[in-house]
């Protein structure tokens, strides 16, 4: 458990309490409109692209990105940047191939197609498959997420841990899908304000721009480095194209929650800006650090020894809520995406096929608090140094599954070729191949396995930059292998008639537009869902007037100029949400 000498004033848990009342307050607004399993778990398909193109963004990384990637900028320069902008054509891919299919499909789930596409037992495989690998995984980021607020201002782990878990898992209890998306953009603020305050601070402790750059030792401003090169870049875009922004259950709900395929279109494209700009603004102060802090021999701490050496109090605390935001707006999405293949693929479909639209929402909510406290105990015993070997090997034993999902999931999108035999097949020897390597690695050293020289002074980057390797690794060999099964089992053995004709009518209904079917004239007439602009409007007056309170407790300076700028712009963009909620008419998206 890491002890450090950073601990929290008043006006720091007074940011952060307000932050998490405010948390807690959007998912209570949204208690009573979960009225349907589609309003809680797709967001009745009315949440607007924009909400949902921020929540993407905010889902798609959390607390782990302000470890690895500003280690490797402190140790190596741009390149850590570089490894962040790989989502910028993963993302391309999946919206442009992808984004409408999802919306089209006219699904609650990420795993629900699979029965109109394959067949039942692939729905079931995938989503018993899926489900414990996203539970453990978010035990592994909260207590990512405990590491880092622990660091940063002397918190105890296992508090900082409860904290961020029970509030996450309070408000999307409450609220679903809607409260997810409304705190992600809330989030999304509080983080741009931590970066819009540490960014400037950092730059004028380490001189201004000129000095960083005519100090920085030679290359570091270059895309790549020989430790990682385009050599590790390029498998690095498949890996996150395929088994990222594709299929990843929670990016894939924030395509088929809007109204429209071009909404989802939209989503995409917004993500790609908010990726080309973002990694730069973030993680640029671990660039600038090198000349105020240098010598940091566990870079992996860099960002909250940043955070700790130049905010005042108040501002402290805000930088821990953005570092909450970081993972609460993933681990929230998973909460909800799990819950919704739990109530909506397991129980709907195995215990209570006509179960009411209350009684399904009741079970989400159980679902939902199932999910998250099974989280929540993973994250705990890990804080406690227990399991957490076991946790990381689980974890990647699940994770050589996560092409042969992939594979069969994405083909059954665009191809009528693809068979539930192969499938089945692609999956069973995809996981052979991945099982294989892994105990192999397990057996030689991954450093000479990977071609990775082991410096102790940097140990926790390699560690990071072995695992990526590794995972890269696994996910090609077992995409090709699942591939390769797949187009033979289907040349081999095509499809029966029946199976056929199931394939035709699922792809015929990708074809269809939104609006076309009766069913989408039915969801759209029984939604009645409030427009977002009046709370996410409130919210940021919220915060603004959070960041003006705690201004008397500085002496000055540019921290006081951001701080009263920061509130000011806040307050005047919450101002004009305001405005245009009630410039809608009621209950419009």
């Amino acid at each position: 458990m890491p002890v450090t000498q950073g601990h929290l004033e008043f006006p720091d848990l007074f940011m952060i309490g307000g932050y998490f009342a405010l948390m807690l307050g959007i998912g209570a607004y949204f208690y009573r409109r979960m009225r349907r399993m589609k309003d809680y778990f797709s967001g009745g398909n009315r949440i607007p692209w924009w909400l949902s193109g921020v929540s993407f963004y905010m889902t798609s990384f959390s607390v782990a990105a302000f470890v690895f990637y500003p280690s490797l900028c402190y140790r190596y320069g741009w390149v850590g940047v570089t490894l962040l902008w790989v989502a910028i054509p993963a993302t391309l891919f999946s919206a442009l191939l992808f984004a409408a299919r999802w919306r089209r499909a006219r699904i609650d789930s990420p795993v629900e197609y699979l029965e109109m596409r394959y067949s039942p037992l692939l729905r079931q495989l995938f989503a018993w498959q899926g489900v414990p690998v996203k539970i453990i995984d978010d035990g592994i980021k909260l207590f990512a997420t405990g590491t880092f607020i622990s660091i940063c201002a002397g918190i105890d782990i296992r508090y900082s841990i409860l904290a961020a878990g029970g509030i996450i898992l309070l408000y999307t209890f409450m609220g679903g899908l809607w409260a997810v998306a409304v705190t992600d953009f809330i989030q999304f603020v509080v983080l741009a304000v931590g970066v819009g305050v540490i960014l400037p601070l950092s730059v004028a402790r380490a001189g201004g721009l000129g000095a960083i750059v005519e100090n920085a030792p030679a290359g570091f401003f270059r895309p790549t480095t020989a430790e990682f090169g385009w050599s590790y870049v390029i498998p690095l875009i498949l890996l996150y194209a395929l088994a990222w922004s594709s299929i990843n259950w929670s990016l894939i709900q924030r395509y088929y929650c809007v109204p429209k395929e071009r909404d989802a279109l939209k989503v995409g494209w917004l993500v790609v800006a908010l990726y080309l700009v973002g990694p730069p603004l973030m993680f640029f102060p671990a660039i600038a650090a090198t000349r105020f802090l240098p010598g940091v021999e566990d870079a992996g701490t860099i960002y909250p020894m940043i955070c700790r050496e130049l905010l005042p109090a108040g501002m402290l605390g805000l930088a821990v809520a953005a570092m909450f935001a970081a993972t609460m707006s993933t681990l929230s999405s998973d909460y909800n995406v799990c819950a919704g293949v739990l109530t909506n693929d397991v129980y709907r479909r195995l215990i209570r096929p006509r179960a009411s639209q209350s009684e399904l929402v009741l079970v989400g909510r159980i679902m939902t608090l199932l999910v998250g406290v099974i989280a929540l105990g993973a994250g705990v015993l890990m804080a406690r140094g227990k399991a957490e070997d076991m946790f990381r090997v689980m974890v990647t034993l699940f994770g050589v599954a996560t092409a042969p999902v992939a594979v069969p999931m994405l083909l059954g999108l665009v191809s009528r070729k693809a068979t539930n035999l192969g499938a089945v097949l692609g999956f069973l020897f995809g996981i052979g191949v991945g099982l294989n390597l892994f105990f192999l690695s397990r057996y030689r050293q991954e450093v000479e396995f990977l071609g990775i020289l082991w410096d102790p002074s940097k140990q926790e980057l390699l560690f990071w930059g072995l695992a990526l390797k590794m995972e890269i690794v696994l996910f090609l060999s077992t995409a090709l292998m699942t591939l390769v099964v797949m187009l033979a089992a289907g040349a081999l053995a095509p499809a029966d008639c029946v199976a056929q004709e199931r394939a035709d009518a699922f792809l015929a209904r990708l074809r269809m537009p939104i609006g076309r079917l009766p069913e989408d004239e039915d969801a759209e007439s029984v939604t009645d869902v409030p427009s977002p602009f009046g709370v996410v409007g409130v919210s940021l007056l919220l915060i603004g007037g959070l960041l003006l309170a705690v201004a008397p407790w500085w002496r000055g300076g540019l921290v006081v100029a951001l701080d009263v700028a920061l509130a000011l712009v806040l307050m005047a963009v919450g101002g004009a949400f305001l405005w245009l909620g009630r410039s809608r008419l009621a209950g419009g998206p």
